[in-house]
């Protein structure tokens, strides 16, 4: 397992639907800025910087799956507790519990994997094996 961060949101009118239940998708983009906050705040640069010094790209996603429990609206905070579930070779598994307060409204899961530019074609992206370094910060 690997440490846990808590990125904290506060839900917006514009981040909901009709309703006035906080619109599905936004769940997603709550949990991506989490996994940005994760490595910074496991001391790795952000990827711009990453990108300059060792030429990692960065880590996008290559599968998502969540599950909704309970909805969320305006004027509520929310947090998304995120870690590293697994790690493989080449990819890593992100775990998000979103909260309020005690509740769980949704949990989600992402597979990531580190990515370079391909030295042949610089405009593809290659997968990298997990940097040990990386995987030590965030442990």
């Amino acid at each position: 397992m690997s440490k846990t961060i808590i990125h904290r949101v506060q839900v917006h009118f514009g981040d909901c639907d009709p309703a006035g239940i906080v619109f599905f998708p936004n769940f997603s983009r709550w949990m991506d800025q989490s996994s940005l906050s994760f490595f910074m705040a496991c001391g790795v640069p952000p990827w711009r910087e990453l990108h300059k010094i060792r030429g990692i790209v960065g880590a996008p996603l290559l599968e998502i799956h969540t599950r909704f429990f309970k909805p969320a609206t305006y004027g509520q905070e929310i947090e998304v507790h995120t870690s590293i579930e697994e790690w493989r070779r080449k990819v890593f598994i992100h775990r998000h519990r979103v909260l309020r307060g005690s509740d769980l409204l949704c949990e989600g899961t992402e597979i990531r994997t580190f990515v370079i530019r391909d030295p042949a074609d610089p405009d593809r992206l290659r997968s990298i094996p997990v940097p040990e370094d990386i995987k030590a910060l965030c442990l």
